[in-house]
């Protein structure tokens, strides 16, 4: 696949036709999720695309969610995923996430599940639980930590244990660099490491994301995301 080809359909799935899968993190294309949820009566649009370096692969994603005023520490959302490569496949379902202890006290604590449904196999191809945890290191520094289990059909170990580490760094006004590490039961461990951009806005960040083994298999991965709040 060209650079331009590349550009061209990462252009046209971020404005139209992206995806989520239950492989990555509830929290956007990150592999660990934080404990926190949306702030409440406020709706979320997180979309990316994912790109196999030296194939044709790739996942497109489209992930809504919102947290309602009368539940502050429950986000509900949806999610549909588009990959291609050697076999094109389609899925979606639900996701929910709820903060047990918030943030702000210094240490947050949730838990998040999400589930994929193939509706051309009318079966669930994927399946999450996870626990976030999020320690507020330093001023503009946070670690997250994750500890789950993932289920996924394809899989040669289809129930597997997973757990996986980040750390958030705040460089600038509007940029943060986050690092992540994530080891599965089986497969490889993955690794990502990206830049997020917020404009000086709270209601739009960009997401460029250099990733390996991001799937437990997966050679090298590029992914370009965005979120917008409303």
């Amino acid at each position: 696949m060209t650079a331009l080809h590349f550009l061209r359909r990462t252009l046209a799935c971020c404005i139209g036709m992206a995806f989520v899968s239950t492989a990555q993190a509830a929290g956007g294309a990150h592999l660990v999720d934080d404990a926190g949820v949306e702030a409440p009566g406020v709706c979320h649009l997180e979309t990316w695309v994912s790109h196999q370096r030296h194939t044709t692969g790739g996942v497109a994603t489209l992930a809504p969610a919102c947290t309602l005023t009368a539940l502050p520490r429950v986000e509900f959302g949806a999610s549909v995923e588009q990959a291609w490569g050697n076999e094109s496949t389609t899925g979606f379902g639900p996701a929910v996430k709820v903060n047990l202890v918030p943030l702000e006290t210094g240490l947050g604590i949730g838990i998040a599940g999400a589930l994929t449904h193939n509706p051309r196999a009318g079966r669930t191809d994927a399946a999450r639980i996870v626990l976030p945890v999020s320690l507020a290191l330093h001023d503009g520094v946070l670690a997250h930590f994750n500890a789950g289990w993932l289920y996924e059909r394809a899989g040669v170990r289809q129930h597997q244990h997973f757990a996986g580490t980040q750390m958030e760094v705040a460089i600038g006004h509007s940029l943060t660099l986050m690092g992540e590490v994530l080891k599965r039961q089986s497969g490889r461990t993955g690794t990502q490491l990206g830049l997020r951009w917020s404009a000086g806005r709270k209601d739009l960040d960009l997401d460029l994301l250099m990733g390996r083994r991001i799937d437990g298999q997966a050679g090298r991965t590029m992914t370009l995301g965005i979120s917008l709040r409303r």
